[in-house]
């Protein structure tokens, strides 16, 4: 298999995987954004909050990331590194992330894409002295 072909394979399965173990929060980061857009519906004419709507909907959703993370068992930290921190601060930390909605799944995706990216710089920088898998390399650095 082409070395090519081995870079590209590589990233597509450290995608699948972040993809998977991702997935549950995400879906519950959109359904915390769908909750607070209904609440939004129903209070934001009424006029009841006054200037502390902003701050209650966060404190919603905060207890909505935090207490699904914890139902859940959800564990963001643990689907990057594969360590074992705190159980806690790690539920903590996918609380708060869910209750981001999408916008805090879109910054993590943005981030592990420049992480790729950065990665396989990395590769054609640290490439063998043969010129063809140099050449290669840089091709598919190219394309990034």
């Amino acid at each position: 298999m082409p070395l090519e072909n081995v870079i590209s394979s590589m990233g597509a399965l450290f995608m699948d995987e972040i993809a998977k173990s991702l997935g549950p929060a995400f879906a519950a980061g959109f359904a915390v954004q769908r909750l607070l857009e209904i609440l939004d519906a129903l209070f934001g004419g009424l006029g009841t909050l006054g200037n502390y709507k902003k701050f209650a909907f966060n404190i919603v959703s905060l207890g909505m990331g935090l207490w699904i993370a914890y139902a859940a068992k959800l564990q963001v930290i643990h689907a990057f590194t594969g360590a074992q921190a705190s159980k806690g601060l790690d539920m903590f930390v996918t609380g708060l992330v869910i209750s981001g909605g999408t916008e805090g799944f879109n910054s993590i995706m943005k981030f592990l894409s420049y992480k790729k990216e950065e990665k396989k710089i990395d590769a054609v920088t640290k490439s063998p002295d043969r010129p063809e898998e140099r050449k290669t390399l840089r091709a598919v650095a190219s394309r990034i």
